[in-house]
């Protein structure tokens, strides 16, 4: 495989427009005859870019970042990393991050003057953009990185579900719904729950290089517990969203990967070995992004 494909990490992209995607959903109308459509293409074309190269930036900031503090080493649980392995050059990964880094801003610039124009929201929103392009450098990368004293999962919770959701959906409609806290809560703690995988696997490894993820100073039995109310806390949020905004039965079709969920749920909470949830990453992966398509399919067509 092309080193460049690999340190780019597609399948993690499908988890990074998740909330775009339920943001999006929600700027459709319940009622096409009263309510006015406030969802527009050029906004999801350009904000599901957006998060792919703020995706990818984080995926090779994440690469150099692990390697230059020892992280990524022959303990590493998981696929080789592109820097450690020789691959890419440290140099080279830097100038990929910079003109990754380059890219995500023009394409979240475009957007938010697409968007809202030129007017105060807009700073404000400029001002996120380069939050998130920070989060995604600064989450293993350069000098006290937020990712090695367990401070992810917030990271992850605010970007891919409350400002993912609830940011996508002001962009569409330029007004805030507070009950969509609720669906944006959800894909966070789902999307909280991918990196908790992530970091159960890697517990030993991490804990043996200095990275103090939340499962290492938990331990592996509380991070399993920890881990079951994310899934069962998302999907809840999901079902009391659709209870309160309820248009008719199509809004319950997320409820089609409960059983994918669930049996993810079982293996996690039966594993002993770390090492063994390798597998569990991708499946809960593509389980929330199959969630917020079945949710957001769901919620335009009622």
């Amino acid at each position: 495989m092309n080193p460049w494909i690999q340190a780019f990490r597609l399948r993690t992209l499908p988890l990074a427009v998740s909330s775009i995607i339920v943001g999006s959903a929600l700027a459709v109308p319940y009622d096409r005859i009263s309510a006015t459509i406030t969802f527009r293409e050029e906004v999801l074309a350009l904000a599901l870019l957006t998060a792919i190269l703020l995706q990818i930036l984080s995926n090779l900031a994440n690469d150099l970042g692990d390697h230059q503090h020892g992280t990524d080493n022959d303990n590493r649980v998981g696929p080789k990393r592109a820097v450690q392995s020789g691959a890419i050059s440290p140099a080279a990964m830097k100038r990929a991050m910079i003109i990754c880094g380059a890219l995500a801003f023009a394409s979240g610039a475009a957007l938010i003057v697409v968007a809202l124009g030129f007017r105060l929201m807009t700073l404000l929103f400029l001002l996120t953009g380069l939050l998130a392009i920070g989060a995604a450098v600064k989450y293993t990368f350069g000098k006290n990185p937020y990712g090695y004293v367990g401070l992810g999962d917030v990271s992850v919770f605010l970007f891919f579900g409350i400002v993912g959701v609830m940011g996508t959906h002001y962009l569409h409609a330029r007004y805030i719904d507070w009950l969509h806290l609720m669906p944006a809560t959800a894909f966070g703690l789902l999307s909280a729950a991918v990196l908790n995988v992530n970091n159960m696997r890697d517990i030993r490894n991490d804990k043996a290089s200095g990275k103090i993820t939340l499962p290492v100073r938990m331990g592996f039995d509380t991070a399993k517990g920890y881990h079951g109310l994310l899934v069962i806390g998302g999907l809840a949020c999901l079902m009391i969203y659709t209870s309160i905004a309820f248009r008719g039965m199509s809004q319950w079709g997320f409820l089609v990967t409960a059983p994918a969920l669930a049996s993810h749920l079982k293996t996690v909470m039966g594993t002993f070995d770390p090492a063994a949830l390798d597998p569990q990453l991708k499946k809960l992966a593509l389980g929330t992004f199959a969630t917020a398509l079945a949710f957001s399919i769901g919620f335009v067509l009622a």
